[in-house]
């Protein structure tokens, strides 16, 4: 039996999950650990399945990221991808998971949901946050320590401060279940709320500690003061995972981030989230790889 045998709907698994997850969050906080410390004292290179891994199983993931030297991996959830981690696994299928990760020389830092905590229709809201807890049970149980979520974006006719102020607080709520659970809630730059700016006038209004920033690399980080400056805002709630894209790209100030996060004594995982075709992936894997070590070797040369 694999991982990809589960005939249960998502929805169907969704649906009255609110007790449940809090059942649960309640049960394994119990028994749960404290949150585990990065792997290794370093900035440690890994790939976001996205693209580049959406049609490996979980074998071909530990295959082709070992044979790169890439010793991190983000799955990401609800979009059918082949390496079958969902929420709708059960608790045997969780464990075969966990073990065949343990078993290798690859972990899994992160699982990718694309749940977005700026609904301003109250049902949909609670979909997505009752379904970032199952996400966070999940991680758990494979494993794993970090779950992404995205602030998203503005609505017409919604004030921005009335999103900004919902997004925290739903946030809020998933720390409060992470917490227990050993987990962090890392809450990705992404989409027109994910601005620098708006994600440190978010994380003004967060209260639990398990609640963080995950930087996406965009360009737009760029604008206004500058990216220094802009990093300097949110650099004390940085989650313990990042998400890169080219890193060849000329736009981005690459570079200059590497330098911040050495000069903090950031540890954490980066992870390669690319969307383009390559020739290769485990070549590309790592190629990239090896430009964010001496990325980080130019940072620490420099510190």
């Amino acid at each position: 039996m694999t991982v990809n045998d589960q005939a249960i709907s998502r929805r169907g698994f969704l649906a009255g999950i609110g007790a449940a997850c809090t059942a649960a969050c309640a049960t394994r906080a119990a028994a749960a650990p404290p949150p585990p410390a990065p792997a290794s004292a370093r900035m440690s290179f890994g790939l976001a399945t996205y693209t580049w891994g959406k049609d490996w199983d979980i074998p071909a993931l530990i295959a082709h990221c070992t044979q790169a030297g890439v010793h991190g991996v983000e799955l990401r959830t609800s979009a059918n991808y082949a390496h079958g981690v969902e929420v709708t696994l059960d608790a045997a299928r969780r464990a075969e998971v966990r073990k065949r990760f343990a078993d290798s020389p690859v972990r899994v830092v992160s699982l990718a949901t694309s749940e977005r905590m700026d609904w301003p229709e109250p049902d949909r809201l609670r979909a997505a946050i009752e379904s970032a807890k199952a996400h966070l049970i999940l991680s758990h149980d494979i494993g794993c320590d970090v779950v992404r979520v995205f602030p998203n974006q503005f609505h017409k006719n919604v004030p921005r401060e009335k999103t900004i102020e919902q997004i925290a607080r739903a946030v809020d709520e998933l720390g409060g279940c992470a917490g227990g659970l050993g987990q962090e809630v890392s809450l990705e730059a992404h989409g027109p709320a994910g601005e620098l700016t708006t994600m440190r006038a978010v994380m003004d209004r967060v209260t639990q500690r398990t609640v963080r920033i995950r930087l996406n690399c965009d360009r737009r980080d760029t604008q206004g003061a500058g990216f220094a400056a802009n990093f300097d805002l949110v650099k004390e709630h940085l989650s313990r995972v990042i998400h890169l894209h080219d890193l060849a790209d000329p736009d981005y100030p690459y570079q200059l981030m590497v330098d911040l996060l050495v000069k903090m004594n950031w540890t954490g995982w980066a992870l390669a989230e690319r969307g383009d075709a390559v020739p290769d992936r485990v070549q590309a894997m790592a190629d990239q790889r090896r430009v964010w070590e001496t990325m980080i070797e130019k940072g620490r040369s420099r510190a």
